[in-house]
């Protein structure tokens, strides 16, 4: 699929190693944007997280960092026809991003495949797997483009999502907001929504299902991206 359209843009992913999946719908529904005025999208690939986010916070304004050439070239291209003008797209790795001001929210469906075997698509493996990006090195840029009230939302596997969590422990942060999300009922959570910021409190512990039994959308899936899939009512 050469393109993606959603109710208000288009994401084009001709080039980029990743497409559009459910994982980086969900979160850019699911993440809290309220009193959000800086939103650093870290990985954006073919822009979705930006793009998302823009929509539902228009006022805000979204860097957005890419280290592939092939999924740069996706995005600039999603960020230039969207409805938007002032989405930014940052060329290059994080690590060496420098920004005048702190982000409020930092964001990103990253890479998380350690250990398995590789493909033979660098661009793929880039998207896909930590050697450009670790867990470590995600955390640090969150430490390092953040302010006191900041906070960061990935989603990952459920598995991953316990290492991440207690990497982002030892850099200081707490875990505020946990989703686990399941294809059907009947099936074991398979990814984790994540927001962690650096002030503890009470955890806010939550579950969706995508899909029931019979294969439709869910309630809860049907409104929390009712205002993106073009196809939801």
């Amino acid at each position: 699929m050469s393109s993606f359209e959603f109710k208000q843009f288009n994401v084009r992913q001709t080039h980029a190693a990743m497409k559009v999946s459910t994982d980086g719908v969900l979160l850019g529904a699911w993440v809290d944007l309220r009193s959000v005025k800086r939103i650093l999208d870290i990985g954006t690939g073919t822009g979705l997280l930006a793009l998302m986010c823009k929509q539902r916070c228009p006022e805000a304004k979204i860097s957005a960092v890419e280290i592939d050439e092939q999924a740069l070239i996706d995005a600039e291209y999603n960020f230039t026809h969207s409805p938007w003008e002032d989405l930014n797209l940052v060329p290059g790795a994080v690590q060496n991003v420098v920004v005048a001001e702190p982000f409020d929210l930092v964001i990103s469906n990253p890479p998380y495949f350690n250990d398995s075997l590789k493909g033979p698509t660098d661009s793929r493996n880039t998207a896909r797997h930590t050697d450009s990006l670790s867990f470590s090195e995600l955390v640090e840029a969150f430490v390092a483009h953040s302010h006191s009230l900041s906070r960061m939302a990935v989603v990952l596997p459920c598995h991953e999502a316990q290492i991440f969590i207690s990497v982002a422990a030892e850099a200081g942060l707490s875990l505020r907001r946990h989703c686990l999300v399941k294809t059907k009922p009947s099936k074991a959570p398979s990814r984790s929504l994540l927001e962690l910021a650096w002030f503890s409190g009470v955890m806010m512990q939550e579950e969706l299902t995508i899909q029931n039994e019979n294969g439709h959308y869910s309630d809860e899936f049907t409104a929390l991206c009712r205002t993106f899939y073009l196809k939801m009512p």
